[in-house]
């Protein structure tokens, strides 16, 4: 196959990759502003906290990365299909142009068979790109809901903190959460699942059962530690500022503490980076040079040798 046509192969993978990037960037941002503009309204939060009770299990992974529409389980399986079936499109487009063939090539040609190193590599990279098109959809939720879970643990202590100052002011919980809440972006994810509780002990709901179902739909470690202690607090009638007060304290001592462990892993991850890529360089800055040297007094002694 001509080289000409494998370039315009790969230039229109390369626009439609691009094409792809721009509209999904587009649409990202179209919807961030949306969501910072409208105010999350009651008819919206009844209908997620009405289909809770028959959510599958694809669906709840989706609401907890934030995709809470009704039409988030099938466009998410579209999509995936979709992949799916571009991945493989790629996949056959690349083995059809021959490219694997001619990358082989070249790297059989570099002399002392360094390049046949990289041929396992050269011959998975076509199924690897198309594994990654095939599961992009997938990927795109997991780095949402990871997101999300990150936004709420750095949300939850200054809420916890702001609530137990509330509560030792005087303001019951719902009164205290009311005042918090009028003054957080409503679009944040805490923000949003807490107006849901809401919206659940508006509906006529006990407390204990709306908590529970509050600490299901953000599924946070942190959160549903502080969750279980107010639903202690509610049983067994503590006090709630207390309580409050206690949680915001412990949840500093574990930020601290997960600080100071992720601190201490640095090192070890530096350490591959620094064999892999830094140390190499230093070695044929330093004795790239006198290997050189010695190459060349090698070569003349040997040809001087045999004259």
């Amino acid at each position: 196959m001509s080289s000409t046509l494998v370039a315009l192969l790969f230039a229109l993978w390369i626009t439609i990759a691009g094409v792809a990037v721009w509209v999904w960037q587009t649409l990202h941002r179209r919807r961030l502003t949306q969501r910072r503009l409208e105010p999350l309204n009651e008819q919206e939060a009844g209908q997620q906290l009405q289909s809770d009770a028959t959510r599958s299990k694809l669906g709840w992974w989706l609401f907890r990365a934030g995709f809470r529409s009704k039409s988030a389980t099938p466009t998410f399986l579209v999509l995936s299909l979709l992949g799916l079936l571009v991945g493989a499109a790629f996949i056959a487009s690349i083995y059809w142009a021959e490219l694997v063939d001619l990358a082989s090539g070249l790297a059989s040609s570099v002399p002392g068979g360094v390049g046949e190193v990289f041929l396992p590599l050269i011959w998975a990279s076509p199924w690897l790109a198309g594994l990654l098109l095939g599961f992009l959809p997938a990927i795109v939720v997991r780095a949402r809901r990871r997101r999300r879970v990150r936004e709420v643990e750095q949300d939850l202590p200054i809420t916890l903190d702001l609530l137990a100052t509330l509560a030792e002011a005087g303001f019951g919980f719902d009164s205290a959460l009311d005042r918090f809440l009028e003054t957080q972006p409503s679009r944040r994810p805490l923000s949003e699942d807490l107006q849901l509780f809401q919206i659940d002990m508006l509906a006529g709901r006990p407390r204990v059962e709306a908590l529970r179902r509050l600490m299901k739909r953000v599924d946070v470690p942190w959160f549903s530690i502080f969750v279980s202690a107010v639903i202690h607090a509610e049983q067994v009638g503590s006090s709630l500022a207390q309580t409050l007060r206690v949680q915001a304290d412990d949840l500093r001592m574990r930020r601290r503490e997960r600080a100071l462990a992720l601190a201490m892993a640095v090192p070890v991850k530096l350490l591959f980076p620094l064999i892999v890529c830094f140390l190499p360089g230093i070695m044929t800055a330093a004795l790239g040079p006198v290997v050189f040297q010695i190459v060349q007094v090698l070569d003349s002694f040997l040809q001087g040798a045999f004259r």
